[in-house]
């Protein structure tokens, strides 16, 4: 079986789960209402709204029925019928009815289980019985709204995890519960990184001293990187009249997820949600020769999202969003060097972490052109530049349409953590759209104006997403590199403590972030403490090592042994110089 049939037979899988849980709700609860119920990164959800809200309590008396309809083998049966006979068949459930009534065309698609057991709306997708699902569990509900509109009614969203196998399930829930205790919002706590004030508001980070050196040491870390390759820093400021946006082509898509300001001004200013239409009238402010391109800038700032309360999540979803954002404008003829300099770039920042990324080409739904800035011809051109530059560059890349920014086609990097979770980061996209709509142009050399295409380059994305990913796959044990705290001092006693001040400033000397354990606490404490706070290198001072002029050094594997102090911080330094 191609590595594709298995993937269409597990979203298959998927899919009818989530209808025998809708199944369930309507046994145990006959009034429930139903919204949407798709396949999903390992399992299913279906969204329900019933008199009485299910609770996670309910959860076993739902897994039991839903065990007892796959028991049932139910055929599955799909067909169209006519939207007037749809309205008939779903006259008490509004939201089918709202679905149906958005659909064009005169014909619809249902699915029926059993010989009438469960009718619902649906397009298809399915494997042949309800004994087909596979082994599943429901694992927790949470509350959202009908179709995302907080001014609509607010249904229950009911998630289960699904394989095919009863020990895979079983390596999956595994690994959920592994995730609860690497959870990030626990560790970033425990470890004293971030935190959220109600009177700050919700989705808006407060990263402490420590959690600031790690946004920090990412920052310096791209930038060590991207310099070589002639990005220059710009700054922008973090709100615009609306008019920008709607000149690029955001704000008819996007308007509502700004935040909006007033000021004393007629003019409609809103928060950036983005920072490429400012990067464009930088590029605009001057007259430009072929000779000046490519022109890269680049720039950590952040931009603003009114995501919906109900989707805020730790630093995974937030309101203020943290971005390593680059942009370059260049000819046609540099856009191969351009992108393979950015991926050059994305292969050095990722050797610093053990993840596997897998290079992803996004390209736009050509089904749905009206999502998607530009013509067919701008854009089968700027897929074909992607596609030719992947073979040189001879990338195993998975094609996905529909991925694709609105103004134009991209790679992303998805990266699988130590969870065996994915994630989209890197991406790279290719836009010959907004320099058109912006009328950037330079000087060819004979004199003629061209348009620039504008690369946009993201390394890290979010940087708050990113730490949150970092947490959670190092469960808090980050890089000795990346750490806030690289080496702590820990003495006997108060005897060691004038030896133990002369290591410190000897660490620090040495650009080693280093802090001192004086409390009149015992040794073993003092190391479960560090360990607690996921100290990457500990330096023990008893009498013997005062003596010698030594240190007994003990890391996360165990204890090292002693060195004498100068070695002992020319390893830890070049460690950290090695990125380890």
């Amino acid at each position: 079986m191609s590595e594709e049939i298995s993937k269409k037979k597990i979203e298959a899988a998927r899919h009818t789960a989530a209808h025998v849980l809708a199944a369930a709700s309507k046994q145990l609860k006959p009034e429930t209402r139903l919204g949407v119920g798709p396949a999903i990164d390992n399992g299913f959800f279906h969204d329900i709204d019933v008199d009485e809200n299910w609770t996670e309590e309910d959860l076993p008396a739902l897994q039991k029925k839903m065990e007892e309809i796959k028991k049932m083998d139910l055929p599955i049966k799909q067909r169209e019928v006519s939207k007037k006979e749809a309205r008939e068949l779903f006259k008490d459930d509004l939201f089918k009815i709202e679905l149906i009534n958005e659909i064009g065309g005169d014909l619809v698609g249902v699915s029926e289980m059993g010989d009438g057991f469960f009718v619902t709306l649906c397009e298809g997708g399915h494997v042949k019985s309800t004994g087909d699902i596979g082994h599943f569990k429901l694992t927790h509900l949470s509350g959202v709204y009908w179709r995302g509109d907080e001014n609509k009614p607010q249904l229950q969203r009911i998630f289960g995890v699904q394989a095919p196998t009863k020990k895979e399930l079983g390596e999956y829930l595994g690994l959920l519960e592994e995730a609860k205790k690497r959870d990030h919002r626990k560790i970033g706590k425990k470890l004293d990184l971030f935190t959220f004030s109600p009177l700050v508001g919700a989705g808006l980070p407060l990263f402490t001293p420590r959690g600031a050196t790690i946004e920090y040491e990412l920052e310096d870390f791209l930038q060590s990187l991207q310099e070589p390759f002639g990005y220059q820093p710009v700054f922008i400021p973090h709100i615009t009249k609306k008019a920008l946006y709607q000149k690029s082509g955001h704000w008819d898509k996007f308007q509502d997820d700004l935040f909006h300001v007033r000021g004393k001004s007629d003019d409609d200013f809103v928060l950036k949600p983005m920072n490429c239409p400012h990067h464009t009238q930088i590029y605009a402010a001057r007259q430009r020769s072929y000779r000046d391109l490519p022109l890269r800038y680049s720039e950590v700032t952040t931009v603003y999202r009114d995501e919906q309360a109900g989707e805020l999540q730790g630093l995974t979803r937030v309101r203020a969003i943290t971005q390593d954002d680059a942009h370059v404008f260049c000819r046609s003829d540099q856009i191969e060097q351009e992108v393979d300099s950015v991926l050059d770039i994305f292969d050095q920042f990722y050797k610093a972490f053990d993840f596997k990324l897998t290079p992803r080409l996004s390209l736009r739904d050509p089904k749905q052109p009206q999502k998607y800035l530009g013509d067919d011809k701008v854009w089968q051109r700027s897929e074909d530049v992607l596609r030719e530059l992947i073979k040189r560059r001879k990338m195993k890349v998975i094609e996905q349409e529909g991925e694709a920014a609105f103004y134009g086609p991209k790679i992303d990097f998805i990266a699988t953590d130590a969870l065996k979770r994915e994630w989209q980061l890197a991406t790279v996209q290719l836009d010959f759209n907004m320099p058109t709509r912006f009328g950037l142009t330079f000087t060819d050399a004979s004199g003629k104006e061209q348009t620039p295409v504008m690369i946009h380059r993201a390394v890290m994305g979010a940087l708050e997403r990113f730490m949150a990913i970092l947490l959670e796959h190092y469960a808090g044990a980050l890089p000795l590199w990346l750490s806030p705290t690289q080496a702590m001092v820990l003495p006997i006693s108060d005897d060691q403590n004038e030896y133990a001040q002369k290591v410190l400033g000897e660490l620090r000397e040495s650009n080693i972030r280093a802090e001192i354990d004086e409390r009149g606490e015992s040794i073993g404490k003092k190391i479960r403490d560090a360990e607690i706070m996921k100290i990457p290198a500990m330096l023990i001072i008893g009498k013997k090592e005062v003596k010698a002029g030594e240190v007994s050094v003990r890391d996360r594997k165990g204890n090292k042994g002693s060195l004498a102090l100068e070695k002992a911080i020319k390893d830890i330094a070049g460690r950290i110089d090695k990125k380890e």
